[in-house]
């Protein structure tokens, strides 16, 4: 059975740490792996704009021996002139992987029940799988201990729009590995019950936990890691989120914050907007590890691609 990457539990605890030892392989000897060689194609398909995503899947697919085809907006067919269903059986004939940044969950998962090779979540507006892989590899590297998934045990604060889809991500893919993720988020912005509902059985599992909560101080206690995202996810009005009276405000990633942590890193999928979500003397500052992370995109996806072609 073809296995597709759509959310961040569609890897279990123990497959999420193959493929993170897998991407510290890969990591330390880049070139090493062809799993892609022919060179096979990978469908890499934009909906939205992006930068990191695209950068990291076409050197990622090409280092694997690949070819990256990358699609971008409205240079396709995909869910408009054509079905999800009819584009998902075309492009499964001539790929061996489809990527997708798009917007609806349920788009993603018509793709992935229609096509018969691993469909990728690249971002939807309810998740950020592929990033939490890359969050996860950065924080074994500052802050790895000697559990199985290299992080478990580790306390991770997420600061701002608790209803996006970074936090959903960091509180399945956090509790998948184990982590105790604490979410700081205004009243009205806290996680979907059913992501909160999922990620509270997983902890029975994993030992992780989640914590849901409207006060920044509370979460920053003794936390490992500090983390943040824009107030204004894309595709989202700006209308209210960022100016003086945002209810986001108190929430911004401060010095203050970092002192309250457990020697803390800080992490941010970026872009960043500084004097925002986060103070310019913490992304700037020497508990930022952000390019880091930044990095780990590439290596964390190469992981994956390889990870789930093996098993198409």
């Amino acid at each position: 059975m073809t296995r597709h990457f759509l959310k961040d539990t569609d890897l279990s605890p123990a497959e999420l740490v193959e493929v993170l030892d897998l991407a510290q392989a890969m990591k330390a000897d880049p070139y090493a792996f062809k799993p892609l060689a022919g060179p096979q194609t990978v469908a890499i398909i934009f909906d939205k704009t992006s930068t990191r995503t695209r950068v990291s899947f076409a050197a990622g697919v090409a280092a694997l021996g690949g070819n990256p085809l990358i699609i971008n907006p409205g240079e396709s067919q995909l869910g408009h002139k054509e079905s999800i269903e009819d584009s998902a059986q075309v492009f499964s004939r001539m790929v061996s992987a489809m990527v997708w940044r798009t917007y609806e969950q349920s788009g993603l998962e018509r793709m992935a029940a229609s096509g018969s090779v691993p469909v990728i979540n690249a971002l939807s507006d309810d998740y950020h799988p592929c990033q939490l892989l890359a969050d996860l590899l950065t924080i074994r590297e500052h802050r790895g201990n000697d559990s199985a998934s290299g992080v478990a045990g580790l306390t991770l604060s997420y600061y701002g729009d608790g209803a996006n889809n970074m936090a959903h991500s960091y509180a399945l893919a956090g509790v998948n590995a184990g982590m105790h993720v604490r979410i700081a988020a205004p009243t009205g912005h806290q996680p979907a019950a059913s992501v909160v509902a999922e990620a509270q059985e997983l902890a029975r599992v994993t030992g992780g936990s989640l914590m849901i909560t409207d006060d920044p101080v509370a979460a920053a206690q003794d936390a490992d890691v500090l983390v943040t995202d824009t107030w204004v996810s894309m595709g989202q009005d700006h209308a209210g989120r960022d100016d003086e009276d945002s209810p986001f405000t108190k929430y911004q990633v401060t010095e203050e914050l970092m002192a309250l942590g457990h020697e803390p890193i800080f992490l941010h999928c970026l872009p960043a907007y500084r004097g925002k979500e986060v103070a310019a003397e913490v992304i700037d500052g020497p508990a930022s590890v952000v390019f880091d992370e930044a990095e780990n995109r590439l290596h964390a996806q190469k992981a994956l691609l390889a990870w789930l072609v093996e098993r198409a």
